[in-house]
């Protein structure tokens, strides 16, 4: 008996090895396959996997902090134009999750991994070449932004292909891993930047500095007005890291034929992955020009209606222009749609994931214009918002820890849901997160009408700090539940589906957050988001926890 089950263990480690990227046997509920050959494999895929996704994240979401510095640099741009960067990017990385969504089954893991990682070459090298010319128009900050969409995509891709390689019983831990220290890029790039563009990095090639003209910041304090800035380095510092990981993926990484079974070859991979994004970006880029304000739109749609029609004409797009094993393919991972849980699964990521990724984006601009202004009546009685504060507390220096803190805590909420069910922990964090909403919510109120509104800073910063750290340990109980609920033919796609919606929220908080600030309210923002999860929060107790509940605490 012995003897059988090592002969039959050694088969399919052979069949890796002679198979190069591509492995025809894969069984990780074996628990015998899983420890001699699967657990190695799935572990080194997984490591490579989080510094890709780490950069993903950080291009993705670096127009959050490089709007801070132009503000500081004095680009010619409106608070609220800058807010559209910042907006731009999320809806495009949200829009590129969809068809990132199903790569994995159509291309492989390594081809999908490896090519979407390099792609982020593009929009890092653009974006250093237009923040060396402030005098060029709006629309070309603005396509870099989309362009950036790049990496936001790349989560749904990454989360798909790392979820195919553990057993059920690891889900959580193994995607609390990917996604925890992959949403790592968040944090880093916030610290990462503003050291960046303090230094000739790259010496003559990259370009010359331009001058502070109001204080900026890093992780270690303030920055004054008239320090020498390369802000370019914002973009071209990605490419160390970038260059590197590209090689280490393509050399590094496996396709799961048992997953991926018509790829096809390398070359025809890389083709349908091009083709699916290239694709995507046509919805996108229509509905932002219908929704964007004269003159870089039209200004016709609210963003209520552009992005729901961006979804469901991306999905369309997918849908009709697939052509051979791709459209057979595609038309069975749409099969998640006809799935209730898909649904509700999609709205409480929303809560999780939607919230980290968009307070991530909304927050260094947040607290610039909150806090780095006082805030006075004029001789009419009517508010102001526009004398510097001189004590203001720089965002450069603040805005990287609430998410730290949630990409740090993002293991531990996985672990957790292993060991006591994933949609209680997901009720638990709900419940803290109405509240602590509602906190931020009333400390911007009392901020937005002071004429020292960093008395409240203190308060802001621990209550959106417990923010985080809730929807960081909620992202990995959704997770969890996922993997648990669907099996593992559908449980990719609608990981992948689920992803990408809530990446809206990195489109939806700037929006609303730079809309109420416009308005003068900025505490019914956080208002509203507080309302959005106690609604969701009754809807994972029908759903899960209640007694009778078709599935029970998955």
């Amino acid at each position: 008996m012995s003897t059988k089950s090592a002969a039959s263990a050694a088969i399919p480690a052979l069949q890796s090895r002679s198979s190069g990227a591509d492995i025809t046997d894969w069984r990780p509920e074996d628990e015998q396959f899983w420890e001699s050959t699967g657990k190695r494999i799935a572990y080194r895929n997984l490591w490579i996997s989080v510094p890709s996704l780490l950069c993903g994240f950080a291009v993705w979401g670096m127009w959050g902090i490089i709007t801070v510095q132009m503000l500081n640099l004095g680009f010619p741009f409106t608070q609220a134009e800058l807010f559209t960067l910042t907006a731009i990017a999320g809806l495009a990385g949200a829009t590129m999750r969809i068809p990132a969504s199903f790569l994995i089954r159509l291309a492989g893991g390594r081809n999908t991994i490896f090519l979407t990682t390099s792609m982020l070459l593009a929009p890092a090298i653009g974006t250093g070449i237009v923040l060396q010319h402030p005098e060029w128009p709006l629309w070309s900050f603005q396509l870099m932004a989309l362009w950036c969409g790049v990496g936001g995509g790349n989560f749904a891709s990454s989360m798909s292909n790392i979820s195919t390689f553990f057993p059920k019983r690891l889900q959580g831990t193994a995607l609390g891993l990917n996604a925890g220290l992959g949403n790592f890029g968040v944090t880093t790039m916030q610290i990462v930047i503003p050291l960046v563009m303090t230094l000739s990095l790259f010496g003559g090639f990259a370009g010359e500095s331009t001058t502070l003209v109001k204080d900026s910041g890093w992780i270690f304090g303030k920055i004054v007005a008239g320090t020498p800035t390369w802000i370019q380095n914002a973009g071209f510092a990605w490419l160390l890291s970038l260059i590197p990981l590209s090689a280490l993926c393509f050399f590094g990484m496996n396709n799961l034929k048992t997953v991926s079974p018509a790829i096809g070859g390398t070359i025809p991979a890389f083709l349908k992955i091009i083709w699916l994004y290239t694709l995507s970006f046509v919805p996108a880029g229509i509905g932002l020009y219908l929704y964007l304000p004269k003159p870089t739109g039209l200004g016709l749609l609210n963003m209520w209606i552009a992005m729901p029609l961006i979804v469901a004409s991306t999905l369309l797009v997918l849908k009709l222009t697939a052509f051979g094993t791709m459209k057979e393919n595609i038309t069975k991972q749409f099969a998640i749609f006809s799935n209730k849980h898909t649904w509700s699964l999609t709205l409480l990521y929303i809560v999780t994931f939607g919230s980290f990724i968009g307070f991530s984006m909304a927050l260094p601009l947040a607290i610039t214009v909150i806090f780095g202004i006082s805030h006075v009546p004029d001789a009419a009685g009517v508010m102001q918002h526009v004398l510097k504060n001189p004590n203001a507390p720089s965002a450069l220096t603040f805005a990287w820890i609430g998410p730290f803190v949630g990409a740090l805590i993002r293991p531990v909420g996985g672990w957790v849901s292993d060991k006591v069910g994933g949609s209680i922990v997901t009720q638990v964090i709900s419940a803290v997160m109405v509240a602590a909403s509602a906190g931020v919510g009333y400390v911007m109120l009392l901020a937005y009408k002071s004429a020292t509104p960093e008395e409240y800073f203190l308060l802001f910063m621990v209550l959106f700090i417990v923010l985080f750290a809730a929807s960081g340990i909620g992202n990995g109980s959704t997770f969890r539940t996922i993997g648990v609920i669907f099996d593992r033919q559908q449980a990719g796609p609608v990981l992948g589906w689920t992803s990408a919606i809530a990446a809206y929220g990195a489109f939806i908080a700037p929006v609303v957050i730079g809309a109420q600030i416009k308005a003068g309210t900025p505490e019914n923002a956080m208002y509203g988001f507080a309302i959005f999860y106690a609604l969701c929060l009754v809807l994972n107790w029908w759903f899960y926890l209640r007694r009778g509940a078709e599935i029970k605490n998955p």
